[in-house]
This record gives C-alpha cells, sequence and structure tokens, in this order.
C-alpha cells in the first residue's frame, strides 16, 4: 500500500514538473516575455513590493493615534475587617484630528479613609467633558505629525520600489543580452567550423587529384583546430551566460534553467526600444516630476516640512484647557450648569532657545535639500540627454558595421571564386574568413552595446510598471 502511495505521489510530481517544463520551454525566449517573468516572479523585484506594504503597516500605527481608548483604574484596601478605601476611575476618551479630546467618565468611592476630594454619591458620580489644547498642538501635534507623514511614507515607499526593482531588471536584462550575445557567437563559430571542415574535405580532395600542393591540407587543418577551440570556447561562454540568466528566471516561487534547445529573441533590434519605452520621441526630458527619484526627494521634502511646522508650534505656549460635566447617574438626564470641574494648565520657557534652535535646524534641512532637488534634476537630465547621444551613435555605428559585413562577404566570395579558377589559395581565403568573422563579432557587440545602452537609459528612466 505504502508503495503504491509512493508511486502515485511520484507520478504526479513528475507529470506536475514535466507539464510545468512543456509550458516554459519554447523555441525562443523573447526579450520582453524574460522582462515579464522577472517582473512578476522575481524574489527580489517582490521584495522591492514589501517596501510598500511596510509603509501601509506604519501609517496603520501612525492612525492607532486616534483610537477612542477605554482606561480604569481601580484600588481597594482592607485591613482587619475594615474598609480603608474603595476607589473606581474609569473613562472613555475619544482624541480628535485637531487638538481637542471628548472624555467621557465614571467614579466611584467608598470605605473609611480616603482622601475627601475623592467623595462621590454612593452610586457614583458621571462626568462627560473636552479637553482643548489653545498653544501647541491645537494645529499640529505629533499624532497629526506621525499620519502626515504616514501617508507621505507610502509615496515614498512606492517611489523606492521603482528604484529598487529597475535595478533588479537592468541586472536581467544585461544577463538576458550577455546570454544572446554568447548564444550568437556560438552560433557563429559553428558555422564557420562548418565550413573550414568542408573546405579541409575539398582541399584533400584536390590533393588527392594532383590539383593542390599537399601543404594547403596543413593550412586548412589548421583552420579547422582553430575553429573547434573557437566553437569549445564558445559553448562555454553561453553555458556561463545561460546559467546567470537562471539567477533571474523565476516561474511562481520555482527557480527555472534555461533548456539547451531555447534560443533568445532574434529580432530583439526591431522590438526592443518598444519593449522599454526608451523610444526619443516617448522621452521628454523637460519634465521629470514623475520620475522616481524626483518623486522621493520631493516626498522627503514635504516630510521635513511637516517636521518644521512642529518645530514651530513649540514656539507657542502649552495651553491645556478642560472640561466636565459631572452628575450623579440618577440625575444626569437634567442638567446643572454649576456642576462641573474645570482645569487649565499653562507654561512656557522665558527664552526658547531650544524651540528656536531645532526650528532654525528644521529650517536648514530643508533648504539642503531643495539644493540637492535641484543639482539632482539636473544630473538626470544630463544623464538621460548622455545616453540618448550614445544610442544614437550606436545605431550609426550598427549601419557602419552591417555595410562592412557585407562588404568582407563580397570579398570572401570573391576570393573562394579565384580560387575555384586556381588563381588564390588557401592562405587568402582563410585570411579574408579570418576578417568576415572578426567583423561579424565586431557586429555583435555593437549590437549588444546598442541593448545595455537602452538598458541603461531605462534604469534611468527607473519606470518599471
Amino acid at each position: 500500500m505504502r508503495l503504491s502511495i509512493k508511486l502515485l505521489s511520484f507520478l504526479f510530481l513528475f507529470g506536475f514538473f514535466n507539464s510545468y517544463s512543456q509550458d516554459f520551454i519554447k523555441e525562443e525566449l523573447s526579450y520582453s516575455e524574460f522582462l515579464g517573468y522577472v517582473k512578476k516572479y522575481h524574489p527580489l523585484v517582490k521584495q522591492a513590493n514589501l517596501e510598500v506594504s511596510n509603509a501601509q503597516a506604519k501609517l496603520m500605527a501612525a492612525r492607532g493615534g486616534f483610537d477612542p481608548k477605554i482606561e480604569v483604574d481601580y484600588n481597594k484596601k482592607e485591613f482587619k475587617g475594615t474598609e480603608y478605601y474603595s476607589l473606581l476611575n474609569s473613562s472613555f476618551k475619544i482624541p480628535t484630528w485637531y487638538g481637542i479630546e471628548i472624555k467621557a467618565g465614571f467614579d466611584e468611592t467608598d470605605g473609611q479613609y480616603y482622601n475627601p476630594q475623592n467623595r462621590t454619591p454612593d452610586a457614583g458620580l458621571t462626568s462627560l467633558g473636552i479637553s482643548v489644547a489653545l498653544g501647541q498642538g491645537l494645529f499640529i501635534n505629533q499624532r497629526m505629525a506621525d499620519v502626515r507623514e504616514g501617508k507621505l511614507q507610502i509615496k515614498l515607499s512606492d517611489a523606492e520600489r521603482k528604484l529598487k526593482a529597475i535595478a533588479v531588471l537592468y541586472k536581467a536584462s544585461e544577463a538576458y543580452f550577455e546570454w544572446r550575445k554568447s548564444f550568437n557567437e556560438a552560433q557563429l563559430y559553428k558555422s564557420y567550423l562548418g565550413f573550414a571542415s568542408t573546405r579541409f574535405n575539398g582541399v584533400k580532395q584536390l590533393i588527392e587529384h594532383g590539383d593542390s600542393p599537399a601543404i594547403d591540407s596543413v593550412e586548412a587543418r589548421i583552420t579547422v583546430r582553430n575553429r573547434e577551440l573557437n566553437v569549445e570556447n564558445g559553448n562555454l561562454k553561453l553555458a556561463k551566460a545561460a546559467l546567470n540568466l537562471a539567477n533571474y528566471l523565476w516561474i511562481e516561487n520555482v527557480p527555472v534553467e534555461l533548456d539547451a534547445n531555447v534560443r533568445p529573441e532574434e529580432n530583439l533590434i526591431e522590438t526592443l526600444e518598444q519593449t522599454l519605452r526608451t523610444d526619443a520621441m516617448l522621452v521628454n526630458v523637460e519634465t521629470l516630476d514623475s520620475h522616481p527619484k524626483m518623486q522621493a526627494l520631493e516626498t522627503k521634502l514635504s516630510m521635513l516640512e511637516i517636521n518644521r511646522q512642529l518645530k514651530a508650534n513649540l514656539l507657542l505656549p502649552k495651553v491645556n484647557v478642560g472640561y466636565n460635566y459631572i452628575s450623579e447617574p440618577v440625575y444626569f438626564d437634567s442638567f446643572n450648569a454649576d456642576d462641573y470641574k474645570f482645569n487649565i494648565d499653562f507654561s512656557i520657557p522665558i527664552f526658547l532657545r531650544k524651540e528656536r534652535g531645532n526650528l532654525k535646524i528644521a529650517k536648514l534641512k530643508i533648504q539642503d535639500l531643495k539644493f540637492d532637488i535641484e543639482q539632482q534634476r539636473l544630473e538626470l537630465k544630463n544623464k538621460i540627454k548622455a545616453q540618448q547621444t550614445e544610442i544614437s551613435s550606436l545605431k550609426r555605428q550598427k549601419t557602419v558595421i552591417d555595410n562592412l559585413v557585407k562588404d568582407y562577404i563580397t570579398m570572401l566570395n570573391s576570393e573562394e571564386k579565384l580560387f575555384s579558377f586556381g588563381e588564390s589559395s588557401i592562405f587568402l581565403i582563410n585570411s579574408r574568413e579570418n576578417n568576415l568573422v572578426s567583423a561579424k563579432l565586431s557586429q555583435i557587440s555593437i549590437e549588444n552595446q546598442f541593448y545595455i545602452s537602452n538598458a541603461e537609459l531605462y534604469k534611468i528612466l527607473a519606470n518599471p510598471d
């Protein structure tokens, strides 16, 4: 019975993972598809999303400062059969946004020894009143500041989330582009190994028929062996690049390795700018208010302004006024204005040096951040322009190298025709072919630089959503 259960479990798991792999393994893994997987499933992107959740939890905690509160204070003393005192003080408080607090209470006192001012009627004493801060805390206090900062913290956390997520997406893009570059280089080496092997076999046949000197076979064999080394190095580089790419490839909560038959997007150059939204027509360097970095700085500035208001409020005197209407529970339905408790608290430092100093520090922090915002805005604008200039240059370089590759292909084809007429040599063909391979490697390299340059612009723009 246990064996059959284990077998069924194994078959279920095998079927699950097999279908899972079939869903993922395709002939081609496009860049936009890969980026979609990273955005949705990569743990570091999910970790960045926790920033907002953390800020929401802090806002909830800050709002807790305005939660209604029940307080009960009960003290009783008995000794040798004598009840010295029984004191009950209970209240229900409702803090409000401005420095106003509503309070309802019930007090009851009994016993033989207690402070006379605590005496209450037999049924107890009820109270209903209000407390108002007329100086410090009327328009802003620590509880109000915490809630305001909590709301701003959500906005700040969202900006920081984008900056963290874009850093992961940039690294993932680098890994994808390196994998694509290694794949193209490996394919190039394999192709020219095949050409070299075919040429070597053809030379051997020419030698056998006496139409070519024997030394040509050595020349052709050297080329084959060099190409074999190139293929081996290319395969090694491709394997390492694929494993590096696997660091960013997750489906649900499962890391996925690339199948050996999966190839990168072939026409990436046609879709890249649309995928990353880096087209020059879509990027406005003059409007950067929506940029996460600028949003983060502006939000920090707003938080410093709240702190400045709180420090300025401390220059006011502390004036707390409270009024409570008191009554026996049975008489609470009839109002008597003469039954009340009233209190007033007042205090103010003479020189206010501590308060004035803290306010000045708060103002200096605001000014310092304003200077930083101006500088960051300028640097960000220039970074975008510089990256756009680099992309334009790489486009022109791509055009030049494409034409150069075409010319080298023409030269190689011409040399092969001359060889077929007996007017050239294996050495010249190999020389032409080596130049062509070098040009194609440069073509792959420049194309890869173009991709990375667009990814860097994507990182600077910091818009992962």
